[in-house]
C-alpha cells in the first residue's frame, strides 16, 4: 500500500520547488524593468498592435532562449572544462551584483547600458535584441538555469523547471503587453520599490549559489 503521509511531503516539495524555480526565474528576468525599457524606447505614441507584437516576440526569444540553455548550456560548460561548483560561483557573483544594483532601484549595466539603449532607439525591431536578449535573458538567467537543471536533475525537476520557464515567459509576456498600463499605474517610485523587492530575492538567491558553490570548491581543493 502506498504512504500518503510520503506522497503528501513530496507533492509539498516538488510543489515548493517549482515556485522556487518560477519565483527565482521572474525577479532576475525582472520584466517590470524591460517594461519601463520599452516603454522609454518606443515613446509615449507607440501603437497598440505594435506593443502586442513586441511583447509576443520577446516573450518567444526569452523561452526559446531558456530551452536551448536547459538542453545545451551545460554541454557548452563542460567542453569548456568549467565545472558546477565553479559556475555556482560566477553565477552567484553575477547575481550578487545584479541585486545590489536593484536594491538601489537601478537597472544593472548586466543587463543593459545607455549606450545599449540609445543603439535600441534606432533599430526598427527591438523585441530579439536589446528586449529578449540581453535585457531579460542575460549571463544572470543562463546560469542559474545551468545551475538549477544540474542540482535538481531528475526528471520530475526537469519538468518543474520547464513548467517554470514557461510561467515566467507568460509573465514577460503580459508584463510587456499591458507595460504603458503597468507603468503609468505605479509611477517610478513604484517600480524601484518593486525593483527592491526583487532584488532581496535576487540576493538570497546569490548567496545560496555562492556559499554552495565555495564549499564544493573546498571540498574538491581539500
Amino acid at each position: 500500500m502506498f504512504d500518503n503521509s510520503i506522497m503528501d511531503t513530496n507533492f509539498f516539495q516538488y510543489l515548493e520547488r517549482f515556485f522556487y524555480f518560477t519565483l527565482g526565474l521572474i525577479t532576475i528576468l525582472n520584466p517590470l524593468a524591460a517594461a519601463a525599457i520599452m516603454v522609454s524606447i518606443l515613446g509615449e505614441t507607440a501603437n497598440p498592435n505594435e506593443v502586442k507584437k513586441i511583447s509576443l516576440k520577446t516573450s518567444l526569444t526569452v523561452f526559446i532562449a531558456a530551452l536551448i540553455t536547459i538542453f545545451a548550456g551545460d554541454f557548452i560548460f563542460k567542453l569548456f572544462g568549467i565545472n558546477l561548483p565553479s559556475l555556482k560561483v560566477i553565477g552567484g557573483i553575477l547575481l550578487f551584483k545584479l541585486s545590489l544594483d536593484m536594491l538601489q532601484g537601478e537597472i544593472s549595466n548586466t543587463k543593459h547600458t545607455k549606450e545599449e539603449s540609445n543603439e535600441a532607439k534606432e533599430k526598427e525591431d527591438i523585441s530579439i535584441v536589446p528586449l529578449g536578449i540581453p535585457i531579460l535573458f542575460g549571463p544572470g538567467v543562463l546560469t542559474t538555469l545551468i545551475v538549477l537543471k544540474t542540482k535538481y536533475n531528475d526528471i520530475f525537476s526537469l519538468s518543474l523547471l520547464l513548467s517554470a520557464i514557461l510561467v515566467s515567459s507568460l509573465v514577460v509576456y503580459l508584463t510587456l503587453r499591458y507595460s504603458y498600463t503597468i507603468v503609468n499605474f505605479i509611477g517610478v517610485t513604484g517600480l524601484k520599490i518593486a525593483t527592491r523587492i526583487m532584488g532581496l530575492i535576487v540576493g538570497a538567491i546569490a548567496s545560496e549559489f555562492l556559499i554552495s558553490g565555495f564549499k564544493e570548491l573546498w571540498k574538491v581543493l581539500h
